[in-house]
């Protein structure tokens, strides 16, 4: 589904992102570890086109990202708050969301409705512009502008910051369930290594922009991981 042949991204003369050779493939909840640093955002960025690489390709379906725009048909990711438009109300911008994937006003509606534990009526019809919302809300609307459009490839950069923790098990359920139903490929970063281990269905360990261990979850998985965290 995804996959990186000898990518290097560097900033001046500091390595952000060397991998050799990684894939993502399809069904995949894949998450990326590692401390503040290690190159996690720099390959979201990567795999995203908004970065491109000093050396080396990325694909998404076998077709180098930087080549075509086939691969945001299929594609929902949310890193930061500049994805956000934030001039509009939440509704505005899902209506925009809706209206560039070609969702009528009735299955906005319906998709909408599976956040609706989610949005714990704090997102809709408060007549708030999204600038003026809180943190944990601007991400809640950013990631469900991500999944509203029930993409193929999910890319989420620390999608658990900054939203309580009712709102995070919700979460959970929510990528579970958009994994096992129209998204086949979740990707996301976490520093919350409870949430990959409950979530992830394989983890990649990153440090100065290499990826030291790329491991199946497991138990024994975890124990390295928490044992590297440790050190």
């Amino acid at each position: 589904m995804i996959s990186l042949e000898k990518v290097l991204k560097k900033y001046g003369t500091t390595v952000a992102v060397d991998i050799e050779n990684l894939t993502i493939s399809r069904e995949e909840i894949f998450s990326l570890v590692g401390n503040n640093g290690a190159g996690k955002t720099t390959l979201l960025r990567l795999i995203l086109d908004l970065l491109e690489p000093e050396e080396g390709k990325v694909f998404s379906k076998g077709i180098t990202v930087y080549q075509s725009d086939h691969w945001k048909k299929y594609t929902g990711s949310f890193i930061d708050n500049n994805f956000l438009i934030e001039f509009l109300k939440p509704a505005e911008y899902f209506d925009f969301i809706g209206f560039l994937y070609g969702l009528g006003t009735d299955e906005l509606e319906n998709r909408l409705e599976v956040f609706k534990n989610f949005m714990n009526g704090e997102i809709l019809g408060n007549n708030k512009y999204i600038r003026s919302l809180s943190s944990g809300n601007k991400q809640k609307v950013g990631i469900i502008g991500a999944m509203i459009s029930e993409p193929e490839v999910l890319i989420l950069d620390e999608p658990f910051n900054f939203i309580d923790p009712s709102s995070q098990n919700i979460l959970k359920q929510l990528l579970r369930k958009s994994h096992k139903g129209n998204t086949k490929t979740i990707i996301l970063s976490s520093h919350n290594l409870n949430h990959v281990a409950d979530l992830c269905t394989s983890i990649a360990l990153m440090e100065k922009g290499k990826i030291i261990k790329n491991l199946p979850n497991s138990r024994q998985t975890m124990i390295e991981i928490e044992d590297y965290f440790n050190l």
